[in-house]
């Protein structure tokens, strides 16, 4: 290859920390490859980044984009951490008005390859006018991109309009699956298409970024989902690449602010028996009304388990954390439950030896770190593809999900320490623990996830438009 075989590869995700912290990682794994990377984001975002390792940091940059404005968007939003989920259609027309800073970056660098995440419908066009190869990262599970349906379906307009229609298996998935919505998790995301109107809806990005691709990277593996890649080749018709599930470098962990917090956490779990502890987490963007926290919390309570929760009001909230707790609660679980108000270590959290089970939104991140540490996870879908995720899991007996009414997503106490104890200490639920400790293989081991990683890398190496394709097709631009 050119330049010695170095690639200059940049880097474009949404505006979610959800998937910011993947593509960081995933650019640190090909800036120890020693390729050169151009990490692209907002001002805000990349202040909330982790830390670049010193020996990686002079590979990797970082360019900040201001977000432009819009009306409607709170000041200083720039991620949707930072907005109420009706208002990130918001952050998605900010987001969209990026273009002409992009291009501009793009057309200074000329790198070889763009990595793009799914809301940036109109990149991809973009980059084969300037000659740039294409790629998708994709942090949904290939049952979820698979679900979601062809580029064709998405762009030409969906024919499932109606939540009800979400609840049923696509006549493109051939075999059998239980990979659907409920109808409380998707009639939320069905109303707010039909308020947005014209604006570009989440299935227009998803089917031209998946079509105007070279090719789709997806973090997961052929050992978790086989049946589901083979089928998303089908689907999008061009190479799709797994590329692991990107555990967690633990020499970059311990660099992070937040020891102060840590401390007070790793103190308390230190006085626990070893695999007693649930880790409890809802994530950074779902809202539980009060009625939703107070039967987490009096659940949690009559499970009679010791368990950490990291309870965290989102900004635009008028309460402090604690006045959303049951009257009482902390005084009576106090011991045996510890309630951490605000951002906690994740990470940290889950790999000490005493947390045995994670309560979890079904987030992938989160996911993919319980599992990396052979925690047994007790499903609480609340938003996105998190309901898809939740499915996955339970076909795969990876974890018990809380049982909710199906049409309007209520959950009594009863469910949640039925659940936590199914998954946690009945015998009921050993082959779930044990299948847990299995995934600690697959989802954890570094070198095994490297190994997929390089094999997506190896690809970029060996597919980039040539020097003479690349000069031909800017040429033609300008």
């Amino acid at each position: 290859m050119e330049n010695g075989g170095v690639l200059h590869v940049a880097v474009f995700p949404w505006l979610a920390m959800g998937h910011l912290i993947p593509f960081v990682h995933l650019s640190k794994c090909l800036a120890r490859k020693g390729h050169r990377v151009s990490f692209i984001s907002t001002p805000r975002n990349i202040s909330r980044l982790p830390r670049i390792p010193p020996n990686l940091s002079p590979l990797i940059n970082l360019v900040s984009l201001p977000l432009p404005h819009v009306d409607g968007l709170p000041d200083h939003a720039e991620s949707s951490a930072d907005v109420p989920y009706h208002k990130q259609r918001l952050l998605k027309r900010a987001f969209d008005l990026l273009k002409p800073q992009l291009t501009a970056v793009l057309e200074a660098s000329r790198p070889d390859w763009i990595i793009y995440d799914y809301a940036s419908h109109w990149l991809p066009p973009l980059a084969t006018q300037l000659g740039v190869s294409r790629a998708f990262f994709s942090l949904f599970t290939a049952a979820c991109l698979s679900f979601i349906g062809p580029p064709a379906v998405l762009i030409d307009g969906d024919s499932r309009s109606t939540a009800e229609d979400f609840t049923v298996i696509p006549k493109w998935v051939p075999f059998h699956s239980n990979v659907a919505y409920r109808i409380h998790e998707v009639s939320r995301y069905v109303d707010a298409v039909s308020a947005i109107g014209p604006e570009i809806s989440d299935s227009t990005r998803f089917g031209i970024t998946a079509a105007e691709s070279d090719v789709v990277a997806i973090r997961t593996s052929a050992e978790l989902e086989p049946e589901w890649l083979n089928l998303l080749v089908d689907l999008y018709q061009k190479p799709v690449v797994p590329v692991g599930f990107l555990p967690p470098v633990m020499e970059d962990e311990e660099r992070e602010e937040g020891d102060e917090k840590w401390s007070d956490i790793r103190e308390w779990l230190d006085k626990q028996r070893r695999n007693s502890v649930v880790y409890v987490a809802t994530g950074t963007e779902a809202t539980l009304t009060p009625q939703e926290l107070n039967e987490l919390a009096l659940g949690l309570e009559q499970s009679g388990l010791p368990f950490v929760w990291v309870l965290r009001n989102p900004p635009w909230s008028t309460l402090a954390e604690v006045e959303t707790l049951p009257t009482g609660f902390e005084e009576r679980v106090k011991g045996r439950g510890m309630v951490y108000l605000g951002w906690a270590p994740q990470v940290k959290i889950l790999r000490h030896e005493s947390i045995g089970g994670f309560l979890t939104h079904c987030g992938w991140n989160s996911v993919t770190e319980g599992l990396g540490y052979g925690r047994v996870l007790i499903l609480f879908p609340l938003l996105n593809d998190q309901g898809l995720n939740s499915r996955l899991l339970q076909g795969k007996k990876l974890g018990v999900e809380i049982t909710r009414n199906e049409r309007d997503g209520s959950f009594t106490r009863d469910s949640v320490a039925e659940s936590l104890r199914l998954a946690m200490v009945d015998d009921s639920g050993q082959s779930l623990r044990a299948t847990a400790k299995e995934m600690k293989v697959l989802f954890g081991d570094e070198n095994k996830n490297d190994q997929l990683v390089d094999g997506f890398i190896h690809f970029l190496e060996t597919n980039r438009l040539s020097k003479e394709m690349r000069v031909r097709t800017c040429s033609s631009v300008e």
